[in-house]
């Protein structure tokens, strides 16, 4: 088969989730929810924590850390998504889709690493309340958001370096709905072990190892709450965790199912509907469900919604 040479023909056609006409204009309006949904949701827990000096604490910190890469995460995906659903022209540019590429994987690694953090934050917290200032210093806070999002910078150039060095044999048609590293290595006609490879590689270090941190974190916060002798106190512990389990189940399971399992090539238009309905989770709910999953879980949080919401009304009246 002829190589493609991506300098000659330099624009691919995102498929997108479905061909029927009824179902795209459902897509359209469940994504456009869901998508302003996230951007007022992480906006107004970004207002929260500034207002309120008592928030003003390495979680906190951290908190708004994720929910500024949820909202950059979910706009490097959704508008895509939203404008080729309706638009005829699904097309998007070789520039545009390395672009969207780089963007969406350098914001994902970084949140897999944050979340380990804020991990090994609630560690800190729970497992050494008198020591906590001391070890999550603002010097060390600051070093771990600009370490996270370095690394997510060095893994994301690698990838896709890697990535746009196949060959795609005349193949133009990403069966996906955003350019995504799996969708590309389907895509190709050639030798794809390199990349592969470097898939697990960086994957493993970094998805991975991110995960077992959380687990170890999380192994020695449930010792430690478990030796707590009052009801009310472990349940009081057990609560302040149980909002950051959930993302970190959510998030990692989606992640490394789609990108820690073999990937089979079959051919330029083959994905599975799993393919397609994962990537969801990652780009779209998980940004979403966020801030909502910290608010409903944070008295702290609550409060000072309750607050601001109290002093717009009496400005109104």
């Amino acid at each position: 088969m002829e190589q493609l040479n991506l300098t000659v023909s330099p624009r691919f056609i995102l498929l997108g989730l479905s061909t029927d006409p009824q179902l795209k204009v459902i897509f359209f309006l469940i994504f456009l929810i869901m998508y302003l949904m996230t951007i007022l949701g992480n906006l107004l827990l970004i207002t929260v924590v500034r207002i309120n000096p008592a928030l003003h604490s390495p979680m906190y910190f951290f908190l708004t850390n994720l929910a500024i890469i949820d909202i950059c995460f979910s706009s490097s995906v959704v508008p895509v998504l939203l404008r080729n659903t309706l638009a005829k022209d699904r097309s998007i540019s070789f520039l545009g889709c390395a672009t969207q590429m780089y963007v969406s994987l350098t914001l994902g690694a970084t949140e897999c690493l944050l979340l380990a953090i804020m991990a090994y934050d609630r560690f800190a917290a729970i497992c050494r309340p008198l020591h906590y200032n001391t070890i999550m210093n603002k010097t060390l806070c600051f070093y771990l958001a600009v370490g996270s999002l370095s690394a997510g910078l060095i893994d994301s150039l690698l990838q896709v370096s890697f990535t746009f060095q196949l060959s795609f044999c005349n193949c133009l048609n990403i069966n996906n709905y955003f350019c995504e590293v799996p969708a590309f290595i389907r895509m190709s006609c050639g030798d794809t072990f390199v990349n592969d490879l470097s898939l697990y590689i960086t994957g493993g270090f970094i998805l991975v190892c991110a995960f077992f941190l959380t687990l170890i974190s999380y192994a020695h916060i449930i010792s430690s709450i478990l030796k707590i002798t009052s009801s009310q106190g472990r349940q009081k512990s057990f609560s302040t965790c149980a909002s950051h389990l959930t993302v970190v189940s959510l998030y990692y399971g989606t992640l490394m199912f789609m990108y820690l399992r073999p990937h089979s090539k079959k051919n330029c238009h083959y994905a599975t509907e799993t393919d397609k309905i994962l990537p969801i989770l990652y780009t779209a709910v998980t940004p979403m469900l966020n801030p909502f999953i910290y608010s409903v879980r944070n008295k702290d949080v609550k409060s000072t919604l309750i607050n601001l919401l109290k002093s717009k009304q009496s400005y109104k009246n």
